[in-house]
């Protein structure tokens, strides 16, 4: 025993040397600039949407961005694994001069896997370059700073022979805009800072493609807003408890952290009628896959609920995403096109009733998606953190944290090829119907339609360039009328 532990002393530097002397290796530098012009006060809708906040809603901006990362992947052959990454803008009309885009570092063991810090998260169940988003975690707003813990892979279940396997993941972090609230939210507007976030996720796969070309996965996501401080909240008509509510601190104990895990607890203008403590929503998702020889086809599902209302069938689900992605076989024309319908306009009906004594039922309708008592609404640096077609409240001329579009229907279509080795594009439309939200319906109902072109140029004699040159434009009444142009330079060096 002795000698054993006595090589393992001695090996165990060697080892941690070995390891660590990999961390300088393998790194990708970028440097990128972009600008984009418009005819109207906002850019085009899908140049700033689902560009993870990078991108300004301002007509005309601009910024610098400089990054490093180290991909964890580029361990994979080791029993530990690790990366990291920094990215840094400076830009013109953002919401910031000056921000860190991402700040992170990952270690992985066997099937777990450490994240902590700012970082791109992208959605399994969506084509981030094609899809109009997740409902629930979307990529509209700047990365939320946290700490998560996950699995890297599905892992098959015991008794199974591989058939059927699992995937989890649990984090909790904060946000970053309590300054930039302070400034936007008009006098007397709701407003929070120092709020904590919390999301956790449960997924199934069934299916194995290497024995058979049909897969299933499914499962069901949650996240919320909790913790922090608030400003201004609304008082209840029957809330008699005399809580000063212009200036309240939320519970932001570890008591605080385990009531947001466990659905519990209460918020500060609850009144008589306890709900749960912070602002909680979630997805349930489903997908069914066909993976030909040269070819894929995908069928998806995504169903929104607020707290519990839809959580369960109990009211019935008329609200999702549906979507449908095919990857093509190789060609020179279209690679991979994505169809997709959405529909937010139910919400459990307009109606929402607390049992009384005089009418002892309870009716949990008027779900109000994204928008909450407390802490305005589900969104991040005035970016909505879920699908951008529940218009930012960056957006709102009252400057409010209130999505004022969260009732529509959309459809939407996504086209990407690459016609040469050096050359690629991207197309989308989006046609959308809105009827506003049950507390401010419009007059009448209003329709805008969102289209998007962009190619990027790779020159062969200059590697690791790219020019992208990206069109947007937007006609109708949901968003204002404006056309416009981005471009953007981009250099990476791998070391």
């Amino acid at each position: 025993m002795r000698r054993l532990l006595l090589i393992l002393y001695m090996a165990l530097p060697l080892y941690v040397s070995a390891q660590v002397s990999q961390l300088g290796q393998n790194i990708m530098f970028m440097g990128e600039t972009s600008g984009t012009v418009s005819s109207g006060d906002t850019a085009p809708f899908w140049l700033s949407a689902n560009k993870w906040g990078l991108a300004s809603t301002e007509g005309n901006s601009g910024y610098l961005r400089a990054a490093i990362s180290r991909d964890i992947c580029t361990d994979s052959l080791r029993s530990w694994q690790v990366g990291y990454g920094a990215d840094i803008v400076a830009a013109a009309n953002h919401t910031s001069s000056f921000f860190v885009h991402q700040l992170y570092a990952e270690v992985e063991h066997g099937a777990g896997r450490l994240t902590v810090g700012a970082k791109e998260l992208d959605n399994e169940f969506v084509n981030p370059r094609l899809s109009t988003g997740g409902m629930t975690s979307g990529m509209n707003a700047r990365p939320v700073p946290q700490i998560r813990l996950a699995t890297s892979h599905y892992i098959p279940l015991p008794l199974t022979d591989g058939w059927v396997s699992a995937s989890a993941m649990m984090a909790y972090g904060w946000f970053t805009d309590g300054g930039w609230q302070r400034s936007f939210v008009a006098d007397g507007a709701l407003r929070t800072s120092g709020v904590r976030y919390h999301a956790k996720s449960l997924y199934l796969k069934v299916g194995d493609e290497s024995r058979f070309p049909l897969t299933l996965k499914g499962g069901i996501e949650f996240a919320s807003q909790f913790g922090g401080e608030a400003w201004n909240l609304n008082r209840r008509d029957d809330d008699m408890s005399g809580v000063d509510l212009s200036h309240v601190e939320m519970d932001n104990s570890l008591g605080g952290y385990i009531n947001t895990f466990f659905f519990r607890g209460k918020d500060p203008n609850d009144g008589d009628y306890h709900n749960m403590e912070g602002n909680h929503l979630g997805s349930w998702h489903g997908s069914v896959e066909y993976q030909g020889r040269d070819w894929k086809v995908r069928g998806y599902a995504e169903h929104f609920f607020e707290d519990h209302s839809q959580l369960f069938w109990q009211y019935g689900w008329k609200d999702m995403t549906l979507g449908i992605e095919a990857e093509l076989p190789k060609n020179p024309f279209v690679s991979t096109v994505v169809v997709e319908h959405l529909s937010t306009r139910d919400q459990t009906s307009g109606m929402y009733h607390d049992a009384t004594a005089n009418l002892p039922v309870q009716i949990s309708g008027a779900d109000n998606y994204y928008n909450h008592h407390v802490y305005g609404c589900w969104q991040h640096w005035g970016m909505t953190m879920g699908n951008p077609l529940l218009i930012s409240p960056i957006y709102n001329e009252r400057n409010e944290l209130t999505i004022t579009h969260n009732r529509i229907r959309a459809i939407h279509l996504g086209i990407a090829g690459q016609p040469t080795a050096s050359i690629d594009y991207r197309l989308m439309y989006t046609g959308m119907r809105s009827w506003g939200n049950y507390w401010s319906p419009p007059v009448n109902t209003v329709s805008s339609h969102f289209l998007f072109a962009e190619c990027t140029y790779r020159p062969t004699f200059l590697s690791g360039y790219s020019l992208t040159a990206a069109f947007g434009m937007n006609r109708g009444q949901v968003m204002e009328r404006s056309t416009g142009m981005t471009l953007t330079l981009r250099k990476e060096i791998g070391l």
